[in-house]
């Protein structure tokens, strides 16, 4: 399937799915999580063999954006958006292979804001386009079916198209007793179906978009919510066991961080490893600025 919206670990658990604690305790793939945007889809259209680039659109069920042309892209696209994908048409070396990543900017800058972080260079980047590419496909006839998988090799920047891919490590060993603890807690919770998930995580989210402590007792099924609390400070400590180079440094503001996050892929499933107090709350109020 497509590249889909990846879970925190805490919400991921709301229904029962404790897929995330074996995760930790599994053989993972593990690459830095970039805040760029758009995302870009590019590569060889299945359907026909010819190169194309797009956002997301590209998989869409009904009004499907992919192309092939400038002039496809004046037809399905308009403003900056437009831009960017006229200057990565001409920028991403052609391939046999689809990818996705993410934009970061135009050459000409040694800082970058293309969302919530400022990304800064050692020195001033002169390629055309800059990109963190993180996931590639596979598809037989239609894109609508691609199948997709981290890029797990470093791709090769040209002079017009500069590839952003930081090497990323961990030994999450430090955290493995406390999962074992979640586990035995976890039999003691009543979960959510569906339904409830879905609102309990919007609730959840508005403690976090108004910077304010999740306390378990001020929600009905507070024994959830505890262990809400509890894999996300796992989740946490996890970061800790994060590491990565190569990379730009990262802000939020003033404020020097590691990075948006990391991402976890393992064959149990991929999850999203971010500070929510950190990037989520400052990702939901620069939405709310704009």
């Amino acid at each position: 399937m497509k590249n889909i919206h990846l879970n925190h670990p805490e919400d991921s658990i709301l229904t029962g799915d404790l897929a995330v604690l074996d995760a930790f305790l599994s053989a993972f793939f593990l690459s830095v999580k970039i805040d760029g945007a758009p995302a870009i889809v590019w590569g060889q259209n299945p359907a026909t063999g010819n190169q194309f680039v797009g956002t997301k659109s590209v998989f869409n069920k009904r009004k499907i954006k992919i192309n092939e042309s400038h002039e496809d892209i004046d037809r399905n696209h308009d403003g900056p958006v437009a831009d960017i994908l006229h200057a990565c048409f001409d920028a991403l070396p052609d391939t046999s292979r689809i990818f996705q990543g993410d934009f970061i900017g135009f050459g000409g800058s040694a800082e970058y804001t293309p969302n919530t972080i400022t990304y800064s260079f050692d020195e001033v980047q002169y390629s055309e386009v800059i990109v963190a590419p993180h996931t590639e496909y596979t598809a037989e006839n239609d894109l609508r079916d691609a199948v997709a998988q981290p890029i797990k090799f470093e791709m090769e920047s040209t002079e017009v198209c500069q590839f952003i891919q930081p090497l990323a490590f961990a030994d999450f060993g430090p955290i493995w007793d406390r999962i074992e603890f979640a586990k035995q807690m976890s039999t003691l919770v009543e979960f959510e179906d569906a339904k409830g998930a879905k609102q309990l995580t919007k609730d959840l989210n508005a403690y976090i978009r108004d910077g304010e402590e999740v306390v378990a007792e001020e929600f009905e099924n507070y024994q959830l919510v505890r262990l809400w609390n509890l894999v996300k400070s796992i989740k946490e400590d996890a970061l800790k066991c994060c590491h990565h180079h190569d990379g730009p440094d990262a802000w939020i503001g003033e404020d020097a961080i590691d990075a948006e996050g990391y991402v976890m892929h393992t064959e149990l499933g991929s999850w999203k490893l971010v500070n929510r107090e950190e990037f989520s709350h400052a990702n939901f109020n620069m939405g709310i600025t704009r």
